[in-house]
């Protein structure tokens, strides 16, 4: 099943994993040879009962990965805190958190109800906060880790003139939260480096469909295979601290930036390099040559 065996002998854990981005990250991750911990709200009754945990590892094991499920609901504060102890005693321990769980609401500030703006602010910020400070002295003991965050091309400012998008599309706070999840990646970055722990970003360079995305892409709108993302998130996650961290890199540019060929999901199948369409914020293509 592996290509390279780059993620051999490591653990993985990838929240948000019963469909959409986190489940397309562990199949690559575990095509990579990580063992790949799901969590997730839905756990499911059968393999195959669509967008659960439980799918996600029969399509992970069906190829002859490893891969096993811890049902959560990060919005539970309790839930959240007990995520990592567990996550360590059903594995031994783990070497990648991948902070990937999230449900975006958008609307106007002016008519966000408060409790709207606190789920979004706990979502994309408060959990990654909550499990990453659990995952440091997991992954110092084990002299070396990853920390991973789903980013957004939102947080970046609006380019003018205002789009309709950024007029009325209601996604302000949302953007605010992936912008203050960036400043996190980076300043931890800078705290956990001399550990050996690299924490990076990734996002969307434009829009990827999935499930939780879709009800706000246009019908029509041309979106990007996940496969570009994922690969990203895979060279984000297999490079020590030393060489990178502190990166906010994007799923077409970030490629192109750092010579990076792209696979499938279960490895094999090399995807033709990324084409940045012209609609792309023109401000990511100078970020990710920084970073790449």
């Amino acid at each position: 099943m592996t290509r390279h065996e780059m993620l051999k002998g490591k653990i993985a854990l990838v929240t948000g994993a019963s469909r959409g981005i986190g489940r397309a990250i562990a199949q690559r991750f575990a095509a990579e040879g990580a063992m790949v911990i799901v969590a997730g709200r839905q756990a499911g009754e059968s393999d195959d009962d669509p967008g659960t945990l439980r799918e996600t590892v029969a399509l992970i094991r069906r190829l002859g990965g490893s891969a096993m499920a811890l049902q959560v609901d990060l919005d539970d504060p309790a839930q959240c805190v007990a995520l990592v102890p567990r996550a360590v005693q059903a594995a031994g321990g783990f070497d990648i958190l991948v902070n990937n769980a999230g449900s975006a609401e958008y609307s106007s500030i002016e008519s966000m109800p408060l409790e709207v703006f606190d789920r979004t602010v706990a979502h994309y910020l408060r959990v990654p906060f909550m499990l990453s400070k659990a995952a440091i002295p997991v992954m110092r003991e084990r002299g070396a880790g990853w920390i991973l965050n789903l980013g957004s091309v939102t947080a970046l400012a609006p380019v003018r003139p205002f789009h309709e998008f950024e007029r009325c599309g209601g996604a302000t706070a949302y953007a605010a939260a992936k912008a203050a999840i960036n400043r996190f990646t980076e300043g931890l970055a800078a705290e956990l480096q001399a550990d050996n722990i690299a924490v990076n970003s990734v996002a969307p360079s434009t829009a990827i469909r999935t499930p939780g995305s879709e009800r706000f892409i246009p019908d029509g709108y041309p979106v990007e295979p996940v496969e570009y993302l994922v690969e990203t998130a895979l060279a984000l996650c297999s490079t020590p601290a030393r060489q990178r961290t502190g990166c906010i890199a994007h799923s077409l540019h970030f490629p192109l930036a750092a010579g990076l060929d792209v696979f499938g999901l279960d490895g094999a199948g090399k995807l033709p390099p990324p084409v940045v369409p012209a609609w792309a914020h023109p401000g990511l293509l100078r970020s990710d040559l920084q970073e790449g």
